[in-house]
């Protein structure tokens, strides 16, 4: 498929070089480094940033998995604005020269942020479709009425938590928005390929899309003609393939678990008409990483 964003590769060289170019003065130079930020002798803290930097950098020059890298310096820019940070409560630093380093810090991850959202959107378009998401529920309901309240796609940014808005276009083309968990926003058309009423929809993304997938999701009655066993299967475009895909079960991120999650809300939404949330209730204060992986839930 043709992606709709094109890679930085002039972008991603840049970044690579001057990614090695400091990594190798940290790691040559952790004092004078030191000096010039403002923070002090810290030799082996920059040792420690200028491998991670060389790392990054070489990984965007090989040209191989540029999201991948690109993001990894962005986690490092934000390392780099903690550390220095943490910095000003040394009577060592010098305050003046902190908060320029931060700046500078600021204006290259924004920069960086750009570079691995391009070459983010880009990879997943191109991605083969080779990652199988299942999962399947039962639902209270009868087939039709099921398929009824899904076919009308307006409806389902109402319990899948990652859409924004869905837009038919026509009796089989939508436009879809959506936000990943990093909030990045993704936008693509959808055509319905089989369409049999109360029984199975059908539907892949067109080629002009940001992101590429094609599935289906079927209706079947259940036992004792009670309620509707709906079953999803969905073929995704993922950077990484299954490798990726597995990784992301770490952070409860993958595909088949935010598949599951959506269909759990839209039991709840067609069996008692809305959907039960923990929003604004009490609660602990959740870590940095608890917050960034938790947008959108409810």
């Amino acid at each position: 498929m043709a992606a709709t964003v094109a890679r930085q590769p002039t972008l991603d060289r840049t970044l690579g070089w001057f990614s090695v170019g400091l990594g190798v003065a940290e790691v040559l130079a952790p004092r004078t480094m030191g000096r010039m930020i403002g923070v002090g002798d810290h030799s082996v803290v920059l040792r420690m940033c200028g491998a991670r930097e060389i790392a990054s950098g070489i990984g965007l020059l090989s040209g191989r998995a540029p999201a991948t890298f690109a993001m990894s310096r962005v986690v490092g820019d934000v390392m780099d604005l903690a550390l220095l940070g943490a910095s000003l409560s040394s009577p060592r630093s010098n305050p003046t020269r902190v908060a320029a380093a931060a700046t500078a810090v600021a204006g290259v991850a924004a920069l960086d942020l750009y570079a691995s959202k391009a070459d983010l959107q880009a990879a997943m378009a191109e991605a083969v479709e080779d990652v199988p998401v299942t999962a399947s529920l039962m639902i209270n309901s009868s087939p039709e009425e099921v398929y009824a309240f899904w076919r009308k796609l307006e409806n389902l940014p109402r319990f899948m938590s990652y859409l924004e808005s869905v837009r038919e276009l026509d009796q089989q083309t939508s436009e879809w928005t959506a936000r990943t968990p990093g909030g990045m926003r993704l936008r693509w058309q959808s055509e319905i390929v089989e369409d049999k009423p109360g029984e199975l929809i059908s539907w892949r993304t067109r080629d002009d899309s940001e992101i590429n997938h094609c599935g289906s999701v079927r209706f079947e009655r259940g036992p004792g003609h009670r309620g509707t066993l709906v079953r999803v299967e969905v073929y995704y475009g993922m950077p990484g393939g299954a490798t990726a895909a597995k990784a992301a079960q770490l952070f409860s991120t993958a595909p088949e678990t935010i598949v599951t999650q959506d269909l759990r809300r839209l039991k709840q939404l067609i069996e008692t008409g809305e959907i039960a949330t923990t929003k604004g209730q009490p609660s602990g204060r959740r870590s940095l990483v608890g917050r960034m992986f938790s947008r959108g839930e409810s």
